[in-house]
């Protein structure tokens, strides 16, 4: 047995000077491989005689365990020293300031979308939220939109497959419908706690449509009041109000044209004055006109579609596209790229995250 010891010792002193894992793996394969030294005397085996086999098998088998658990020691070690070197070269000193890293910015929809809720929350108006894939009830029926209108042609809507063809889904094309869902909540007890009814509902709105001023997608803010008492000059007031506190001149000149919209009656377009010298268009003065909104009186369809009775109740509604107000605000020339994922355009219109819109302090950071 003498020969099985000194080859241990070889293979033991060889694996002990293994200083990594390629010359460790040479060392295995030299001695376990299928042409390796251990592996070699157990092959022998046969050709020794049957009264010294099972000795000499035996601790053939004993050398075969010794020199493996040997080998996977030595992995083990050279493998702890190899993730202590790693961890050693990638230190981070913890005590050291923090890398400079650009800050994150807020992008002007959330920005305006912000401002708004701030305007109108100051007034006593509450923010609603309806779905975005509408029926043609809540889209059209009870807006008091007839079925030969334009808006319900397929240029101008996303019409999504639908079994119950009288009634099909869409996606909606204005946020109107959230009105037709808060009113209809409202009376079946399920909605704000009685009249009188004041929100708005800023939300994604989508119309077959795409060029520098349009998009299939975009954002509106439709606003609702219902009560007894509610009249035209009330919704002027506010309109006023609003302009001047979103465009932060305070005597923003405000005019209103009469117009026409299926769901209010009278109806009519609001502009703010404004002047374009040098191409370059300044809200607040000059002799010009920049339409931004439409708005009306419910109509009293509207308010018997939802239930309510019609010869009690009445109120006023307006809505805006926010890339719109926000463009004319901000400066912003192309629509278009409200929606390019542009870290340098957001970069140049963002806002810093934690400045949150006010009236006390002001609207824009």
């Amino acid at each position: 047995m003498s020969d099985l010891e000194a080859l241990r010792g070889r293979i033991v002193e060889a694996t002990a000077a293994a200083t990594s894992p390629d010359m460790l793996e040479i060392v295995r394969v030299e001695a376990l491989g299928k042409k390796g030294t251990v592996t070699g005397l157990l092959k022998e085996l046969g050709r020794i005689p049957a009264e010294e086999r099972r000795e000499r098998g035996q601790a053939i088998n004993a050398l075969k365990e010794e020199v493996s658990a040997a080998i996977d020691a030595r992995k083990a070690e050279l493998e702890a020293a190899a993730l202590d070197a790693r961890l050693a070269a990638e230190s981070v000193d913890v005590t050291l300031p923090a890398r400079p890293q650009p800050d994150g910015r807020l992008h002007p929809i959330s920005q305006t979308m912000d401002e708004i809720v701030a305007i109108f929350g100051e007034m006593g108006f509450a923010i609603a939220e309806g779905p975005d894939i509408e029926d043609d009830f809540h889209n059209f029926t009870a807006l008091n939109i007839p079925p030969e209108h334009p808006a319900r042609q397929m240029h101008d809507t996303f019409y999504l497959r639908a079994k119950d063809v009288g009634n099909r889904m869409v996606l909606r094309t204005h946020t109107s419908p959230v009105q037709i869902r808060a009113m209809q909540a409202l009376i079946k007890g399920d909605g704000p706690d009685g009249l009188p009814l004041r929100i708005i509902a800023p939300g994604r709105t989508y119309r077959c449509d795409s060029d520098m001023t349009h998009t299939p997608m975009f954002h509106q803010v439709e606003g609702l009041i219902v009560d007894r008492t509610t009249h035209m000059g009330h919704l002027k007031g506010c309109l006023i109000d609003f302009c001047r506190a979103y465009f932060e001149v305070p005597d923003v000149p405000v005019r209103f044209r009469p117009s026409h919209f299926p769901f209010t009656e009278p109806s009519a377009e609001v502009d703010i004055g404004c002047s374009r010298e040098g191409g370059e268009l300044r809200i607040g003065d000059g002799d010009d006109w920049l339409e931004i909104l439409g708005c009306g009186m419910v109509h009293p369809n509207v308010l018997a579609a939802c239930g309510i009775d019609r010869d009690i109740y009445q109120g006023f509604a307006f809505g805006m596209g926010i890339e719109r107000i926000a463009m004319l605000k901000y400066g912003i020339p192309d629509l278009r790229t409200f929606f390019d994922a542009d870290l340098r355009w957001l970069k140049h219109y963002g806002f810093v995250p934690l400045e949150v819109p006010t009236l006390i302090r002001g609207l824009t950071p």
